[in-house]
């Protein structure tokens, strides 16, 4: 239950601080460093009395909490099925992925801040816990994470030029590190279909690619690990 409440508090915080990136990103790591960490300013009395803001107070309130509730189920579905030995590891990486959903569903961006230290936890993760992931196998799949991508875009580029952007091939080069090879193939796979499931949803033609790819690698390690 502790996770779980852990996980509600932490996903009712990811809409603030997805909001919080997108007042000065694009940044580099230390500037988005200090300005996470830097407190935001107060609204005057005025502007929280404005009806609009009311509005738009209460549709952020009730965002919040259904990520908070969705954050929540994830963290127990995590401790259930991976046990409380490692659950810091797979907490972190479920709730930063999902931290990072909502960034980039908002901004189209994918912060260095975040996915540098997901590809730094994956190695240490593999090195020093992970049964499935070895050392070896952590870095071919950062590599081939990280590289795939970019070959895509230059055989593509004439079609699309901004097909992947430089968070999307960072983020997988991160999850190649936590799943290596093999099961970065199928995440990639798997967020391809979700990808067209998502544009025939919303009816759109274009959008954020790193939802698909993080929602895809929370099914994968649930799956797998």
């Amino acid at each position: 239950m502790l996770y779980a409440v852990l996980g509600f508090i932490f996903g009712c915080l990811i809409p603030y601080l997805a909001r919080r990136f997108a007042k000065f990103m694009p940044a580099t790591f230390a500037y988005a460093l200090v300005e996470i960490c830097r407190p935001g300013k107060r609204l005057s009395a005025a502007k929280r009395q404005d009806m609009r803001y009311k509005k738009l107070k209460n549709k952020f309130l009730w965002h919040s909490f259904v990520c908070g509730i969705v954050t929540a189920v994830l963290s127990l579905m995590a401790l259930l099925h991976f046990g409380e030995a490692a659950i810091g590891w797979y907490l972190f990486f479920i709730w930063s992925l999902l931290l990072m959903t909502e960034i980039d569903y908002r901004m189209f961006l994918l912060p260095d801040i975040l996915t540098l230290p997901l590809l730094i936890v994956g190695f240490v993760y593999a090195v020093f816990v992970s049964d499935w992931t070895f050392a070896a196998d952590s870095a071919l799949g950062a590599c081939f994470g990280y590289f795939m991508p970019v070959f895509a875009s230059l055989l593509l580029v004439w079609k699309n030029k901004d097909m992947f952007g430089g968070g999307d091939i960072k983020l997988l080069a991160a999850l190649g590190a936590w799943f290596g090879l093999e099961r970065l193939i199928y995440t990639i796979l798997l967020s391809v279909v979700v990808f067209v499931l998502q544009s025939i949803i919303l009816r759109q033609r274009a959008g954020a690619y790193g939802p698909a790819v993080a929602i895809s690698a929370i099914v994968i390690a649930f799956y797998f690990f």
